[in-house]
């Protein structure tokens, strides 16, 4: 939110957008107008600068509507014509009062619709969970942690300090998959305690040969930061299967970093 005061200084500067209300093509007839028409390099300069800057405020205009914050460009126009004309109709002082009050709005409208979409995927996350828990075969950590089997197997199990080498494929709850080593073809290796929390639990609860589906809490996988495709707050679900244990002791080679690395 600290760029949003910088955002509303600008907002109050929008007057060259007038020319966004116009239908594209006849926006791009009248710029190949005006580029015949420039007398010198300035005048072609001044004018790129009052488009470039047009374009960069008429999007943080639609950004703070998204916010319901929104301003009326004719007066915008206005208040940018008078004072370019040396006839505004504001001191510095009461334009500095007022962007700073406009700005307080912005940063409070900003906060509100944040923590309603935070909220609202709390919520979903949460019934999700919920239901999930219920499936037949499934069950559910002290940490919150959701596993059921896909393929068992009997064998040794890693321990955290352990590398492990696995197939795996992430996806949201929505079904979106945002990471595959079946889909590269080229199964992951790393250490299990340089993982996510849901990993490095999950399949501590694994024997080589066996495949395990995990329905990991965001607050075991990477919280409300997200990561990269992963939105903050994300639920994420894994199809793992364990492939190859080795012990903290023994020689490792070089790894790749797994995704689901921290």
């Amino acid at each position: 939110m600290k760029n949003v005061f910088k955002v509303s200084l600008l907002a109050a500067a929008v007057a060259i957008t007038v020319g966004c209300n116009q239908e594209e093509e006849q926006v791009t007839s009248t710029q190949e107008t005006a580029a015949v028409s420039f007398k010198n390099d300035n005048e072609k300069a001044a004018y790129a600068i009052g488009a470039s800057f047009s374009r960069y405020v008429s999007t943080t205009l639609e950004k703070q509507a998204e916010f319901g914050m929104t301003l009326d460009k004719e007066i915008i126009l206005q208040g940018i014509t008078d004072t370019l004309r040396d006839n505004s109709k504001l001191t510095d002082e009461e334009m500095i009062e007022t962007l700073k009050a406009y700005d307080t709005k912005v940063k409070a409208a900003a906060e509100k619709v944040q923590l309603e979409a935070a909220e609202k995927l709390a919520a979903e996350a949460k019934a999700f969970l919920d239901e999930n828990a219920k499936a037949e075969g499934v069950t559910v950590t002290d940490s919150g942690l959701q596993y059921s089997v896909i393929t068992k197997a009997d064998g040794p199990k890693p321990a955290a300090e352990d590398t492990v080498t696995v197939h795996y494929v992430g996806t949201l709850v929505d079904g979106t998959v945002f990471d595959s080593s079946v889909e590269r073809d080229q199964p992951a290796k790393f250490p299990l305690n340089r993982v996510i929390p849901g990993w490095t639990e999950g399949v501590q609860l694994m024997s080589v040969g066996e495949k395990y589906k995990f329905v990991i809490p965001a607050e075991l996988g990477y919280g409300e930061q997200g990561a990269g495709s992963i939105p903050p707050g994300a639920t994420l679900i894994f199809e793992v299967e364990l492939l190859d244990i080795e012990a903290a002791d023994a020689p490792v080679a070089e790894t790749e970093e797994a995704p689901a690395a921290e």
